[in-house]
């Protein structure tokens, strides 16, 4: 594909490569409970989905009454990699799709999560493309400010030698497709479900250029977007 319209493609992790969100929210849902705040699992996916939990600490705090240490957050880390290493399953297509893009990019893709790099590599490496990124993995925790701002993004474009506006990113919450275009790329909203957590509309008020249901499809739309753009 040497007329590939994107010279890079940045993926999300949870929730687009891995359905890893509600793994974590049941996680976070015990520990929060344990704390005293009696929040259901889906009041957690709503309040939490595509947020860094540590940013949400102050919400935590005032909800439980309890200040959360750093003993509590290495708990609720150890917890949440001892049930995705048991439950993980990739987001179906994804590993077909990274690996058809690692092919047509010559390998200029990468990830760029708001998760910690634990946890983003545990989670490739459990679905089986951790050899599509290798060192191309970037994490939200090791930049000054995590989504919904853009460093990860840029950090990401950065290490590729790629302009972001030449970039696509792959996203699938309102508050990572923010970031991605915060960052001047092209952003695909992941929604296979309209009533789920974004969903198709909140994802296109974000100024997500085009939503699909599919991740099968996501090479041949990434290829042909010059066309329909």
């Amino acid at each position: 594909m040497t007329d590939f319209p994107f010279d890079a493609v940045l993926f999300d992790c949870d929730g687009v490569l891995v359905d890893s969100e509600p793994i974590t929210s049941r996680v976070l849902t015990e520990m929060l409970n344990e704390l005293g705040w009696g929040i259901t699992h889906a009041e957690t996916m709503q309040i939490f989905t595509g947020k860094a939990v540590r940013d949400e600490l102050p919400l935590i705090e005032s909800r439980t009454g309890a200040t959360i240490t750093p003993e509590w957050f290495d708990q609720f880390r150890q917890r949440r990699n001892e049930a995705l290493d048991r439950d993980l399953v990739e987001i179906p297509g994804a590993p077909d799709a990274v690996r058809a893009l690692h092919v047509a990019l010559d390998g200029r893709i990468a990830v760029a999560s708001g998760a910690d790099r634990r946890k983003v590599e545990l989670q490739l490496a459990k679905v089986g493309i951790a050899d599509c990124f290798r060192e191309r993995v970037f994490s939200g925790h090791e930049m000054p400010r995590s989504k919904p701002y853009p460093d990860v993004y840029l950090a990401a474009a950065q290490a590729l030698g790629v302009d972001p506006r030449r970039c696509a990113i792959v996203e699938d919450t309102v508050t990572g497709a923010t970031a991605g275009v915060a960052a001047g790329a092209t952003v695909f909203g992941y929604s296979p479900d309209a009533n789920g957590h974004s969903g198709a509309e909140a994802l296109r008020n974000v100024g997500v250029a085009h939503v699909f249901t599919d991740m099968n499809a996501l090479p041949g739309l990434l290829a042909a977007w010059r066309a329909a753009a």
